[in-house]
């Protein structure tokens, strides 16, 4: 095991521990007091599957150019109804909300994904409001997210982010298809189409991470946006919200699948 992938195991490990689900199992189990490393396909994560952030890769491979698709849809589908990421060779934007896949290509269109469809980035979980409000009073993005900091019952924990409203204006974004040599992400996003919404309702749908995990997801908030008839959308960039409810999903457990070697790849429950 590499120092990096020694240090994520340690944040992982300790996100487990805090988190009440301190048992391995399947890709690891205790023997006379070792750690063994034994197969298993990833299921049953957690006790309760509806609190786990299923993530596959981590930000920072993303950032470096891996975009080989890895994870096919339909197995994503088995860890999560809400989420997003991106699609093999960074193909489109990625949202799922109340189970339905979609993938936001650059003519901002959002098409129903297939089951075979592969991503190198995603992150996913069954979505259950722990936390939620009406939010009366029109803002920007950069007053949206400091709305939701202030009810943040921690600044610790990963959330899921849903925001239901009326919008006079949105931003967002997708990124073409590329092709190898893979280009770093910075580069890659310089060829992005982007799409003004004006006077429209939709969904915001995301997660805002602790700062303790930057390279292994976005710090902060990372929002992607749907039509209220989930026809079209985005990455967003900016925003203006006249008014609407948001939610947040308290995920008590963090699962990263395949940052190491598939035959040490680790589980817990």
């Amino acid at each position: 095991m590499n120092k990096k992938n020694l240090i994520i195991f340690l944040i992982l490990l300790s996100v487990t521990f805090f988190s009440g689900c301190t048992g391995f199992t399947g890709n690891f189990s205790e023997k006379s007091g070792n750690i063994e490393s034994i197969e298993d396909s990833g299921s049953g994560i957690c006790g309760n599957d509806s609190e786990v952030l299923y993530q596959v890769s981590t930000i920072d491979a993303l950032l470096q150019g891996v975009y080989d698709g890895v994870l096919p849809v339909a197995e994503l589908e088995t860890h999560g109804d809400f989420g997003i990421g991106t699609f093999d060779g960074l193909e489109g934007e990625m949202l799922a909300l109340n189970g339905s896949y979609y993938q936001i290509k650059t003519d901002g269109i959002a098409y129903p994904v297939s089951g075979e469809m592969t991503t190198p980035f995603a992150t996913v979980t069954y979505f259950e409001a722990d936390e939620s409000f009406r939010l009366e009073e029109p803002a920007n993005l950069t007053e949206l997210e400091a709305f939701l900091d202030l009810n943040l019952p921690s600044e610790n924990l990963f959330y899921a982010v849903r925001v239901d409203g009326d919008f006079s204006y949105i931003k967002a974004r997708s990124v073409p298809r590329q092709e190898k040599p893979y280009p770093k992400l910075a580069d890659a996003v310089s060829t992005q189409s982007v799409f003004e919404f004006e006077n429209i309702s939709g969904t915001l749908v995301g997660f805002r991470t602790p700062e303790y995990v930057k390279g292994v997801n976005v710090p902060g908030y990372h929002l992607h946006f749907i039509t209220e008839d989930r026809s079209a959308g985005g990455h967003v960039l900016d925003l203006e919200m006249e008014s609407g409810d948001a939610a947040l999903d308290i995920t008590s457990a963090f699962f990263l699948w395949n940052f190491l070697p598939a035959e040490t790849s680790i589980t817990w429950s």
